[in-house]
């Protein structure tokens, strides 16, 4: 979990492919309307996020007896609780953290995806930082950030 640009698909990806655990992205489940919203700058609200975290939480629950990998932003806590209501099995959270320069810096360079940069900072005002799961600065090498999340998991 984290702020647009932290790197939530990129580990998510390769942590799928080091585990062979499914990975899901949670953008996928956007509908047309809030990635429309997002691309035009217009941040979301809880009501925009209604839907979207219970489709989420639905896929979720398919896979409640099997492991799964998601990358969902997940910023305040009545999203998390959300998100994992139902599922049975344990949930870990890792949260993608890193300074507002350095993440601007990624969205400025990243290409072809909905989200505006100019929502970076709306992002950063609502984030609840989770005061469990395990903490993880973006700015460590990729690889770090693979084993450190296997390590724990």
């Amino acid at each position: 979990m984290g702020v647009s640009g932290c790197g939530k698909t990129t580990i998510g990806t390769l942590l799928s492919i080091e585990t062979g655990i499914k990975f899901i992205d949670a953008d996928f489940y956007h509908s047309k309307k809030n990635k429309t919203k997002m691309k035009k700058g217009i941040p979301l609200d809880d009501l925009d996020r209604s839907f979207w975290l219970n489709k989420i939480n639905s896929e979720l629950i398919k896979y409640s007896k099997k492991s799964l990998i998601l990358a969902c932003s997940a910023l305040k806590e009545k999203y998390r609780l959300k998100l994992i209501k139902g599922v049975e099995q344990k949930v870990y959270w890792f949260f993608l953290n890193g300074d507002f320069k350095l993440i601007h810096k990624r969205l400025e360079n990243r290409k072809n995806h909905f989200m505006s940069k100019k929502l970076l900072k709306s992002q950063f005002d609502i984030l609840e930082i989770p005061n469990y799961g395990i903490e993880i600065n973006i700015s460590e090498k990729k690889e770090d950030i693979i084993n450190k999340i296997i390590k724990h998991i």
